[in-house]
């Protein structure tokens, strides 16, 4: 019998998954509360099943597309129930799909608990601010939230630019222009370009993987718009050697230059699962102070840590810190954080002092 993938895709919803895993040899598997459940009521997937799902669920472009690049990143939607975010690839050349659930509600920043101080920076008239972390932590959600309340706030002109569109914005006090890669324009880096000749207050980059894109957003900002941006890093240091070390040996001055008068914040994610259910997201924010400023252009960036250690009154904090802090909520097990953590002598040096933590039931 064939498989049907919009049974499957409202069981991932009703089990409260994240992502759904369809490969060969292998049945659907979920992703719930970080971890990958196998659905064992369904078979084996062979190719065929496979191949047709791909081909319930694409356009002929976009298969083309696919069979041109092997690669293939696309938004799908069940009318009225959610949107999906979907990326083909090959191996061992068979198809393997990831389905990412993008629920059509936006989520609120307290409904999140993201850090407060994201409905401050949200509301910045300029500069860049980015969001990191690995893949999966998160990163566009809390980018959605803050646009959110940026749109129930002010009027602002906000153009983004996304691959695939995950969360589709209704225009409230804000204009909202949404480009789709691939759909709507052909890469980050000329979108940005000409997004920057279409009167915009507010842009948003969902990548900043290239050297053209991250050269134009650091303009952008410099110009006087807000810019957020992600990148795949796992923390605040590393975002801005990612940044500097993409320029040629020559031009990285300038750019230690232009980053340390434009960076607004950087906000580095990583999600955990919570007591109880679900999962929780911990975050190291570091504020472009005029302090952070001068470690940027005097090469410091090893300082930046003890540098957030010691300013939590500013609303800075780095991931053990922020750790430690869910620990003490009893939001976290000790044996989670301790697993997330870069360096757990030092979480543990933050949480000497406390009750003893919750340790985990599994």
């Amino acid at each position: 019998m064939a498989i049907d993938i919009n049974q499957l895709l409202k069981l991932m919803i009703d089990k409260g998954a994240s992502d759904l895993h369809l490969m060969v040899n292998t049945p659907p598997v979920l992703r719930i509360n970080g971890e990958l459940i196998d659905l064992e009521n369904y078979a084996p997937l062979d190719p065929i099943d496979i191949e047709t799902i791909l081909n319930e669920i694409t356009t002929p472009d976009q298969r083309e597309l696919f069979f041109r690049n092997l690669e293939l990143d696309f938004a799908w939607s069940i009318s009225g129930i959610a949107r999906f975010r979907v990326n083909v690839l090959k191996q061992r050349g068979t198809l393997s799909l990831a389905i990412r659930l993008v629920p059509y509600r936006i989520p609120t920043i307290d409904e999140l608990e993201l850090p407060q101080i994201c409905k401050d920076l949200i509301l910045k008239p300029r500069g860049l601010i980015l969001v990191t972390g690995a893949s999966g932590t998160g990163k566009s959600t809390t980018l959605a939230a803050m646009l959110n309340h940026l749109n129930q706030t002010e009027r602002r002109n906000v153009i983004t630019i996304e691959d695939p569109i995950e969360y589709i914005f209704s225009n409230q006090k804000c204009l909202i222009l949404q480009r789709d890669l691939g759909d709507d324009t052909l890469s980050f880096s000329t979108a940005l370009l000409h997004a920057l000749r279409h009167d915009p207050d507010v842009i948003v980059v969902g990548e900043m993987r290239d050297l053209d894109t991250i050269s134009t957003a650091l303009r952008a900002a410099e110009t006087g718009h807000l810019v957020l941006g992600t990148l795949h890093t796992i923390d605040a240091p590393q975002s801005i050697d990612r940044i500097i070390d993409i320029f040629p040996y020559g031009q990285q001055r300038q750019v230690r230059l232009q980053l340390s008068q434009v960076i607004e914040a950087i906000l580095s994610q990583r999600l955990l699962p919570r007591i109880g259910g679900g999962r929780i997201a911990a975050f190291e924010i570091l504020l472009g102070t005029r302090a952070v400023a001068k470690l940027i252009r005097e090469e410091k960036i090893f300082e930046l840590n003890a540098h957030m250690e010691t300013c939590r009154r500013e609303g800075m904090q780095t991931m053990d810190q922020a750790l430690a802090e869910l620990v003490r909520r009893k939001t976290v097990c000790l044996e989670d954080a301790l697993r997330y953590s870069s360096n757990p002598d030092r979480l543990r040096f933050h949480l000497a002092q406390s009750e003893p933590a919750r340790t985990c039931s599994r």
